[in-house]
């Protein structure tokens, strides 16, 4: 087996060649590599880079964030999903400054203290920002690792992330921690892929993978089956009057939390009982006709909606909640999520 000076050897060699060149890994500043670590949970390479452009330049430093309004905030967020993560950002912010003068604590014990930071992020922020021996293990990593050695542990256990860590652990360098760090997590996520055939005649380590060698790359990293969504049907109304449109803020708590929204309903209400909700909401519909249907993907639900474009009149002002506005205001000022997403271009497209 090859020894482990040989594997940080080859990998640190093999990531100086091959690294993409993204924005974050231009720089030290542990905010910006914070924020770019927090887009990338769940999010692409290749989407994050224009959001990420952005954000810091919108708010270049924590205590811009941790100022902003929470309206501005989703919309430099919107696309990206799972706002949750935005909402933590900014709680997290105001704790530094609060506990720590405003300065990213530079230890993972205290990182991992911070709302919305995991172990994994934890680890990438500090070894990357402050080179402290440490690691930190996404799902590349578990990918990498699992088909180097052979593991047939069910990555999903705590077992599994416990032997995978030890490994990495006793593979970290002595310097240039965050850059080994790195170097896994890009082999995993170009070389060593998770979805299709891995790309292994490119791979620094391949004459060495249990995975290659055995011919098993299909079968590992073992990973127990999520749960099937649930499918929810929703009907979704557009809905004009005059020259603007009718949105809602959302809970403060739960899906999509504190997002603006166009009013829908759970199922397939008839159009007495649209109209009849509309109603209820101050609006007398005058037109409905049936428009596109749509469908969103969350992580553990799915909304399959029908969307209606609607035409209708203000009786009296709007319940708390509801708001008018124009198509400007929509796109330029407040924050809709991606599953509406469709609803925003058929708007658009309207002439």
């Amino acid at each position: 087996m090859i020894s482990q000076n040989q594997i940080r050897l080859l990998l640190m060699l093999w990531f100086e060649s091959n690294a993409r060149v993204l924005p974050w890994r231009e720089t030290k500043n542990p905010y910006f590599i914070w924020i770019s670590e927090i887009m990338l949970q769940q999010t692409r390479v290749e989407a994050v880079i224009e959001y990420y452009s952005k954000f810091i330049t919108r708010l270049p430093t924590i205590f811009d964030l941790a100022n902003v309004e929470d309206d501005e905030l989703y919309k430099l967020w919107q696309g990206l999903g799972y706002y949750s993560r935005a909402k933590n950002l900014k709680k997290a912010a105001g704790i530094v400054i609060e506990q720590f003068s405003g300065v990213m604590p530079n230890r993972k014990e205290e990182l991992i203290k911070l709302p919305g930071i995991g172990p994994y992020t934890a680890g990438a922020i500090a070894s990357i920002a402050f080179d402290e021996r440490t690691p930190a293990i996404d799902g590349n990593v578990m990918r990498v690792i699992s088909r180097l050695y052979g593991s047939t542990l069910d990555i999903t256990t705590k077992v599994a992330k416990q032997e995978i860590e030890a490994l990495v652990v006793d593979l970290l360098p002595t310097k240039e921690i965050g850059k080994f760090n790195q170097a896994l997590m890009e082999l995993g996520a170009t070389v060593c892929i998770p979805n299709g055939k891995p790309k292994c005649r490119q791979c620094p380590l391949n004459e060495w993978c249990s995975a290659s060698i055995n011919q098993t790359t299909n079968e590992i990293p073992v990973k127990s089956k999520k749960k099937d969504r649930v499918i929810e049907p929703r009907t979704v109304l557009l809905t004009k009057v005059g020259s603007n449109w009718l949105i809602r803020k959302r809970p403060s708590k739960g899906l999509l939390a504190n997002l603006w929204e166009f009013p829908n309903l759970i199922g397939k209400p008839s159009i007495m009982e649209l109209k009849r909700f509309l109603l209820e909401h101050h609006i007398e519909v005058a037109s409905i006709a049936k428009s596109e249907d749509a469908k969103h993907i969350f992580s553990h639900i799915e909304w399959h909606m029908e969307t209606y474009l609607v035409e209708g009149r203000l009786l009296e002002d709007l319940d708390n909640g509801f708001l008018l506005t124009s198509e400007i205001e929509l796109n330029d000022q407040y924050s809709v999520p991606a599953a509406f997403s469709h609803c925003l271009r058929i708007i658009n497209n309207l002439k």
